[in-house]
């Protein structure tokens, strides 16, 4: 792998994976809490969980993660990231490896959870047209990322259907298997195919309604729900500040 090709990659689209925008959603005046736990992918031992609050066309995400690939050439690695959406609204496993090569790629992963509605970038674009610019990835072992963009009525209307996902890219290519180690990536050929191929996994679900920010009224009865909720609890918060703040400065 060179780094010219790995660091410095152009905005490239996804073909057949990147679904179309479509017109912003109007205001009703009510929020939407969305969480989800996100769990490792292709053994990358990562972690994290992202908070997503929409109100009217406006979805603001608070996500934090820990464990990725630190590392390449000397630089930060880039981990692309989107909200997916139009499948089972499901994370894979390893039935996907089609191929055999040990990886499940993004491509093999998509009949689980789909193209992309939205890409979770640092700066500029979020439409699916930037799902694999490097330079506006988050990058490093561990970040928290936090952004108000407006969001297309296909992503929200997924949210509210409980088939949206958040997918993480980007693995440490010593972790692969040799023959994967070779291969190119399937959506960015001049990229080794550990660049695009997923890290973390999660499904969005909405949370009860309630308090702006918090989603929680009462105490919610025990069961296999109350890990998600209390692992979610400091994003709640952040997410909440977040959805304040903006609405003071509109204000």
């Amino acid at each position: 792998m060179k780094k010219s090709a790995f660091l410095i990659a152009p905005v490239l689209a996804l073909g057949a994976l990147a679904l179309s925008t479509s017109p912003a959603l109007a205001h009703d005046g009510t929020n939407t809490n969305y969480q989800a736990n996100l769990a490792a992918i292709n053994g990358s031992n990562a972690s994290g969980s992202v908070m997503i609050t929409v109100d009217g066309d406006q979805a603001t995400v608070t996500e934090k993660v820990s464990g990725l690939a630190a590392m390449f050439n000397g630089a930060p690695y880039p981990h692309v990231q989107h909200i997916h959406i139009g499948a089972q609204g499901t994370c894979p496993d390893m039935s996907a490896d089609t191929n055999k090569d040990g990886v499940i790629s993004t491509t093999e992963g998509a009949p689980f959870y789909g193209g992309i509605g939205a890409t979770l970038s640092t700066s500029g674009d979020t439409s699916p047209a930037a799902g694999t610019d490097l330079k506006v990835a988050p990058s490093g072992a561990s970040y928290t990322y936090q952004r108000t963009f407006a969001l297309d009525a296909k992503t929200a209307d997924s949210l509210k259907a409980g088939t949206a996902v958040v997918v993480v890219h980007g693995l440490d290519p010593a972790t692969l298997s040799a023959t994967a180690q070779k291969e190119p990536s399937d959506l960015v050929p001049s990229l080794p195919l550990a660049a695009t191929s997923p890290a973390l996994c999660g499904t969005l679900k909405a949370m009860p309604a309630g308090a702006p920010g918090t989603g929680i009224t009462t105490p919610a009865p025990a069961g296999p729900d109350m890990g998600l909720l209390a692992a979610g609890g400091g994003l709640v918060l952040a997410a909440g500040a977040a959805y304040a703040t903006r609405r003071k400065m509109a204000a």
